[in-house]
């Protein structure tokens, strides 16, 4: 093996009972290189990854191939011989920190840990270093975060806490799973910049696993493409970004929502056209909304929270058919807006006006059917136990939508249906699906009452962009036969360019801007929008 190779991969191929996982994935990783690998969900990218720090403990798991990590057969090693590498020498970024960090424990003990299983060293020393490295990953006041608990750090924060965890032994070999899914732009791009700088001063090879096709472009010296568990393309970044040679990685390349134009539906492996809508044809649509009064009003709005004000004097109009954004930093209070209408917290002030009337004046029932919330992680609103039919029957029971078992049961199948599943999944379990698959259900569930108005709360942030372009695609469906209207809340620029009418900008729970989405995007006023603008690369 040649002495700039920090891993070898050869002919990797995982099955887990007959279903084949991997198929012959070959590649090497050099070293103080930043290799990308993407694909669809369900393509093997995690499990490429898990593999190499040997975290996959299934039944039936039948593995073949070598993992060679700086000269080593990592598939000869002892469990105790692994679990000397494993932090030390190979670290990983996990995909969600809060689910990754140990609640119970102060974020500084957790990075102290480490330190010590893998050196012989005091507590005390160990703090004190500790502390330097959540200097290093750029968290201000240190030693008070050092004693804080996940819980009390922002979503970015605890992406660092990660971060400083993995690199605390320094490692040769740092694997980035998904490590800014669910960020912002801003804290996006800083996470990024702090990973790229780290690799540099400690000479990392990094593995960097992401479904963000831009960012992967942006930040990786190579590329490999994954499509159910077979490399179909491999090579320099910019040459398969710039001419790529497969169908396969011009479809993901596309499927991503357009920079200069709106076309009517995004690009996807079932729609391989679309209509490019014109300026004229916006305003006209626009015109015929905004003529009308509006669905919805909330004026001054404002929530606070253990003394702390999450919303001040928020006051907007949603119309009939419209879909207005929300866009913001984490802890701006987009979700919190969403929770204020649907009655889930507090207000301390202002009013929420539903075709005109207080919604204090509507029993909470019929209103609930006529507001609908979509959420951001469909796995975890789902319930395992519950087969998905039931899932979507559920609500129409609470709210004795139908007479009978047999009327829910035809209505939950024509859902099915209308989201592209079929009559046979109605009695399947949510693990029985793919995350795509498991958003589709949940629509499907938000649909089963008849709402008027549907909330989007991150609903597509955390998919892989083939599989985003089809949920967008559906809900653009949706709206037009139902003349639904959209709250869409998302901290992806490019999906809130493409897919809504007007847009707002959220800081620190006061609304700094409000205007039509593509003129907001071509004239921002306020320095923070332009920020987040600069961020997304428009």
């Amino acid at each position: 093996m040649s002495n700039n190779k920090l891993l070898s991969i050869k002919k990797l191929t995982i099955k887990i009972g007959d279903q084949i996982i991997l198929s012959n994935v070959s590649f090497d990783l050099k070293k103080n290189e930043v290799l990308g690998l993407v694909g669809e969900s369900g393509s093997g990218k995690s499990f490429t990854a898990l593999s190499v720090l040997d975290l996959i403990h299934l039944k039936n798991l039948k593995t073949e191939g070598k993992i060679i990590f700086n000269g080593r057969e990592l598939n000869e090693l002892s469990k105790k011989e692994y679990q000397k590498i494993r932090g030390k020498e190979i670290s990983m970024i996990f995909q969600e920190p809060m689910s990754s960090l140990n609640p119970t424990m102060k974020c500084g003990d957790q990075i102290s840990e480490i330190i010590i299983n893998h050196e012989k060293i005091s507590k005390k020393i160990a703090k004190k270093r500790s502390i330097e490295l959540i200097k290093k990953v750029q968290l201000k006041n240190p030693k008070l975060v050092f004693e804080k608990y996940p819980f009390q750090l922002s979503g970015g924060q605890q992406q660092r806490i990660m971060i400083a965890i993995a690199i605390a032994c320094k490692p040769k070999l740092l694997i980035a799973d998904e490590p800014t899914t669910s960020l912002d732009s801003l804290v996006r791009n800083d996470i990024i910049s702090l990973i790229k700088s780290l690799q540099n001063e400690y000479s990392m090879s990094v593995l960097f696993i992401s479904h963000d096709l831009k960012l992967v472009s942006k930040f990786v010296d190579n590329l490999i493409v994954l499509k159910n568990g077979i490399i179909i393309e491999k090579g320099f970044s910019s040459q398969i970004f710039n001419s790529p040679k497969e169908n396969y990685t011009k479809h993901l390349i596309n499927s991503s929502p357009p920079k200069n134009n709106r076309p009517n539906r995004l690009i996807t492996s079932t729609n391989k056209k679309n209509k490019i809508i014109s300026k004229e044809e916006r305003a006209d649509h626009h015109l015929k909304i905004y003529n009308k009064n509006p669905i919805l009003k909330i004026n001054n709005l404002t929530v606070f929270y253990k003394n702390n004000q999450i919303l001040k004097d928020i006051s907007f109009d949603l119309y009939k058919g419209e879909t207005l954004g929300i866009i913001g930093e984490s802890g701006s209070g987009k979700s919190t807006i969403a929770k204020s209408i649907l009655g889930l917290i507090k207000i301390n002030n202002g009013e929420i006006l539903f075709k005109n009337q207080n919604t204090n004046d509507i029993s909470n029932s019929i209103f609930r059917k006529k507001v609908q919330l979509i959420f951001q992680d469909p796995y975890s609103s789902l319930n395992s136990e519950i087969s998905i039919g039931k899932s979507i029957i559920e609500p129409m029971i609470a709210h004795k939508i139908f007479n009978s078992k047999h009327e829910m049961k035809c209505r939950a199948i024509e859902l099915l249906n209308q989201v592209g599943l079929s009559e046979s999944d109605f009695k399947k379990f949510p693990n029985q699906f793919s995350g795509g698959q498991r958003q589709r259900i949940v629509i499907a569930r938000a649909l089963a009452l008849n709402p008027e108005i549907i909330i989007c709360d991150e609903s597509v942030s955390a998919l892989d962009v083939s599989i985003q372009a089809q949920i967008l695609n559906l809900l653009s469906d949706l709206k037009e036969k139902y003349l639904f209207t959209f709250l869409f809340i998302s901290h992806d620029m490019s999906v809130i360019k493409y897919f809504t009418d007007r847009l707002i900008v959220l800081k620190k729970g006061q609304i700094i801007e409000l205007n039509e989405t593509d003129f907001l995007f071509d004239n921002p006023k306020k320095t923070y929008t332009k920020s987040l603008i600069k961020a997304s690369d428009f």
